[in-house]
């Protein structure tokens, strides 16, 4: 089976991990948390066929969906009010991405599947989706990220998201005067208070925080996801991302249910 599509992070300076699926903790903020192994490999596992394990929909033992880890359902900050998120805050399944504005299958995504999802599932509350800046492209990704964040302190991130990833908009480069005008193209009320906010610790720590996570779980492409503690990598087909968001929603829904509908 060939790996899912998804953008490298640039090589470090270290020495090369080695091939073999060597077991490796996440790290969810200050915590150690023991799962099985990175995210790359959960990936894997997760999309890979004949996993072995049931999904909730055929399940009287009421299991998890193939390759969830259940501290990775942690992650999720169901914030009623995070700009960078949409979606109910109690919806029963929360996807979570990772991405940067300059990655190409990050784009791709964002365009030929994000908004089937959005109609499908976001609008029907069954799903949230959070967002988590991973800039790994150098000064550009770094200046987009903020930039974003700053857009959403003016509740137009998801606009801003738009006319970032629009077919042709990377190719444009993110300096400063791009920045501030796919802000005004996203609606953005206050551009001087956007160029103020992009340029500000907040926007940096904020940044930090949340690629900081993406590589204490072992992400190293973009774009990356968490579907309920069920780690995805890559531009997957909408069909795979449907698959994971039922079987997670199902799940939840027999949980809540109790075994055989006793509702315990």
């Amino acid at each position: 089976m060939s790996k899912p599509k998804g953008t490298p992070a640039p090589k470090s300076k270290s020495k090369p991990q080695p091939k073999s699926k060597s077991k490796k903790p996440f790290v969810i903020g200050a915590a150690v948390v023991a799962a099985a192994v990175v995210l790359g490999v959960a990936s894997y596992q997760a999309t890979s066929p004949g996993s072995g394990t049931k999904s909730a929909a055929s399940s009287d033992a009421v299991e998890p969906p193939a390759g969830t880890f259940p501290e990775l359902e942690k992650l999720a900050r169901r914030d009623g009010k995070d700009p960078l998120a949409q979606g109910r805050a109690d919806a029963p399944v929360v996807m979570i991405e990772y991405a940067d504005f300059k990655c190409s299958y990050c784009g791709k995504f964002a365009r030929d599947t994000e908004p089937a999802l959005v109609k499908k599932y976001v609008d029907a509350g069954t799903l949230r989706i959070e967002w988590r800046n991973m800039p790994i492209f150098g000064a550009e990704s770094e200046a987009a990220a903020r930039a974003a964040w700053a857009a959403g302190q003016q509740g137009r991130f998801w606009q801003f998201h738009t006319a970032a990833y629009a077919k042709g908009s990377k190719e444009k480069g993110f300096g400063a005067d791009r920045l501030r005008e796919l802000a005004k193209e996203a609606g953005v009320a206050d551009l001087d208070r956007f160029v103020r906010d992009a340029d500000g610790d907040a926007a940096k720590a904020a940044v930090k925080k949340d690629q900081d996570e993406a590589y204490g779980l072992g992400a190293t492409s973009t774009p990356s996801f968490v579907v309920n503690g069920r780690p995805l990598a890559g531009a997957q087909p909408l069909d795979t991302f449907a698959q994971a968001i039922d079987e997670a929603a199902a799940y939840k829904a027999a949980r809540t249910a109790g075994p055989k509908g006793t509702g315990k």
